[in-house]
């Protein structure tokens, strides 16, 4: 019998598990909107188009990232909230697994 078992590319991999956190638009809504409460924003601004098919835009006055953190948050499992396992008992933030914006990336076109 052949071999028909194959280990799927990386940018398929993680589009499959893009949909276990983000599986509609307004699953993307939340997860920025909890990444702007988290950055500590005290204003809020979202924008939708099309249902969230063309745009969904969050602006907030949080405190922001390095430009290099800008980039580096879209990797599967990029955090600030955990450096080692115990950090996983004093988690505060809604976010922190490093999940929601790699698989907002996965899917959609960010800018």
């Amino acid at each position: 019998m052949a071999d028909i078992i194959q280990i799927l590319p990386d940018a398929i991999a993680n589009q499959i598990a893009a949909g276990e956190v983000i599986q509609r638009p307004a699953s993307a809504v939340k997860e920025l909107v909890e990444n702007a409460v988290d950055s500590g924003a005290t204003r809020i601004v979202i924008i939708v188009k099309e249902g969230g098919k063309n745009v969904i835009q969050v602006a907030d006055n949080g405190n922001g990232m390095s430009e290099t953190d800008a980039r580096m948050c879209f990797e599967r499992h990029a955090t600030s909230k955990i450096k080692q396992a115990d950090d996983l008992f004093a988690i505060r933030t809604k976010g922190f697994r490093g999940e929601a914006l790699a698989s907002i990336a996965a899917v959609a076109k960010v800018s």
